[in-house]
């Protein structure tokens, strides 16, 4: 029992690097999404372009791929003749933020798509300018539509966090296989279990009473 106690609280230590990033992760991605979705439902071809190629990239690879590529890949290269070395932290903040922001320009492109065109046109007949018309109209009805889409998004980025212990950085899977090599049994496994199930099931009752209160007809 002891034992049990004295892993998890290790564990636990680890859990300010993973809210740091999850933090910093939706922070940026969010809105970069969001912007992203406006320039790609535009008119400008070669912005839409542009965008489908970036998500298609971000969404079409492995996220730990790109974690390898931004920490070990850019140092391999000089950029205006200097050579750029990222910290471990920041490669893994900037890579999440990029592929998250890839995976909700989609979700948001989706939900904007999903609105009624007489809400334009309404927009329109009220004097709205575009962005009045993105802020009051457009944005809060897409936003609802895919909440259970965010949900899930947010969800996956609390597992997703793991995978940053292939820079080094010490999160929850980190220190757990190194708690399994020093007590050599399965209980640093199970503590992890516990804490990821806790963390999601936390987000997901979050998700889950935002949709109770905004719940809308499609």
């Amino acid at each position: 029992m002891n034992q049990s106690l004295s892993i998890f609280v290790e564990l636990l230590k680890t859990l300010p690097n993973v809210a740091i990033l999850y933090v910093f992760t939706i922070l940026f991605s969010v809105p970069l999404g969001i912007l992203g979705a406006l320039a790609y439902t535009g008119k400008n071809k070669t912005v839409k372009f542009f965008i489908s190629v970036y998500t298609w990239i971000f969404r079409g690879t492995p996220l730990m791929l790109q974690l390898m590529v931004v920490y070990y890949g850019i140092p391999l290269m000089k950029i205006g003749g200097y050579k750029v070395v990222l910290e471990p932290y920041t490669a893994a903040t900037i890579t999440f933020i990029i592929n998250y922001a890839a995976y909700l320009v989609e979700i948001m492109r989706s939900g904007i798509e999903s609105i009624d065109k007489g809400q334009h046109e309404a927009a329109k007949v009220l004097g709205y300018s575009y962005w009045q018309k993105i802020i009051y109209i457009i944005l809060p009805q897409a936003i609802r539509r895919v909440l259970p889409t965010l949900g899930n998004e947010a969800i996956t980025l609390i597992k997703d966090t793991s995978l940053i212990y292939v820079l080094a950085v010490t999160e929850v899977m980190k220190r757990t296989k190194e708690l399994a090599n020093i007590y050599y049994n399965i209980t640093p496994y199970i503590c992890a279990i516990i804490i990821y199930l806790v963390l999601s099931f936390a987000v997901d009752r979050l998700f889950k009473n935002i949709e109770k209160r905004n719940k809308v007809r499609i």
